[in-house]
């Protein structure tokens, strides 16, 4: 089914989305989703309607199929799942926002977006850069990193930088990031031998490891021994336990996620050592980037000049349709992608 455009060319009318069929417990499964088709229905004034190109699959998305308070609602049981996109402009009726317009928004999860068009950003593209790009290093991913480090860990020149995930999409930005920064020297931890390698011959890392060789705690002493002064946390559990050990004197914490246990059906006991907090003077601040947008374009006019002129590099794993949406979103909570997660679905 199709629909007339401005331009004359044809639109299409019906939506294939991923809905959250049942709340997981522990791990989730195919079977706690959904691939739903709708008709969509005709735009009202001011709206506009978008062939998604990329969609992205996020950790914290993890936690929205929970039920219970948090920064954001839970995703909805029997309804369409949100998160980043971007694609084209295929039909519209807002002036802002023509036919062929580049934009970014929150209809993640399907391959057609439709509805007003203030919940819609234009965005113009970058030559040569896909368009998943502003899903990563220039959108929320890149943004998440420079503002943990100069907002909330209040990154200083000559600083050691330990990243949890590094060779993940928001790990790697850091990184970098904190190398553009002034840091000293990064370390960071991943989840084999080729990331490993990755980390530090492809992000420039001074030092990395793998978590999985031996216990965090005994590895990170070894590539830090004059201590570390931020730690970027994408982990928690035993990545930030063996970081308090190590954090000198007024070290910061930027916590950002906790992916080991997002997916745990008991309570995970906290660290034993949290008593190093009161004696090196440490500061521990969690943070989610939708409360630091008004940082975007500070950040912007410092990663353009970096992309450009290959001072930080950008990595991705694309899955192609939006039917192995819920695939790639699984492989992202497994580890099984190299830096940014996303759908491709045109």
């Amino acid at each position: 089914m199709t629909t007339s455009s401005d331009n004359g060319a044809t639109a299409p009318t019906v939506s294939t989305q991923i809905h959250l069929a049942s709340r997981p417990t522990g791990w989730p499964t195919p079977e706690n989703f959904s691939t739903v088709r709708v008709d969509l229905p005709d735009l009202q004034p001011g709206q506009v309607r978008v062939a998604n190109t990329f969609v992205s699959v996020d950790p914290y998305m993890r936690g929205r199929m929970n039920e219970g308070k948090s920064y954001v609602p839970p995703f909805a049981v029997g309804e369409a799942m949100t998160g980043g996109a971007v694609g084209e402009v295929v039909a519209s009726t807002a002036d802002a926002l023509p036919v062929g317009t580049t934009v970014l928004h929150q209809q993640g999860w399907r391959d057609v977006a439709q509805g007003d068009a203030a919940g819609f950003t234009a965005v113009q593209r970058v030559p040569g850069v896909s368009d998943s790009a502003f899903l990563g290093i220039l959108g929320m991913t890149g943004l998440t990193a420079w503002v943990g480090l100069t907002t909330i860990a209040s990154i200083r020149e000559g600083d050691t930088v330990f990243v949890s995930g590094a060779a993940g999409a928001v790990g790697s930005a850091v990184g970098q990031i904190a190398r553009q920064l002034g840091a000293k020297r990064v370390i960071g931890s991943a989840g084999s031998a080729e990331k490993v390698r990755l980390v530090t011959e492809r992000y420039g890392f001074d030092a990395a490891f793998n978590y999985k060789d031996a216990p965090v705690r005994e590895q990170l002493p070894e590539h830090a021994p004059d201590g570390v002064d931020v730690y970027f946390d994408n982990v928690g559990g035993d990545h930030l336990e063996a970081a308090l050990d190590v954090l000198n004197r007024d070290g910061r914490v930027a916590v950002c996620g906790a992916i080991a246990q997002y997916n745990t059906t008991e309570k995970t006991p906290g660290p034993d050592n949290m008593a190093n907090i009161v004696k090196q003077g440490l500061t521990l601040r969690g943070f989610t980037v939708g409360f630091h947008l008004d940082q975007a374009a500070e950040y912007q006019q410092a990663m353009g000049p970096w992309l450009r002129d290959g001072k930080v590099v950008t990595d991705e794993t694309v899955i192609d349709g939006i039917d192995h949406a819920v695939d790639g979103f699984l492989a992202m909570m497994r580890g099984e992608n190299v830096g940014k997660m996303v759908i491709r679905t045109r």
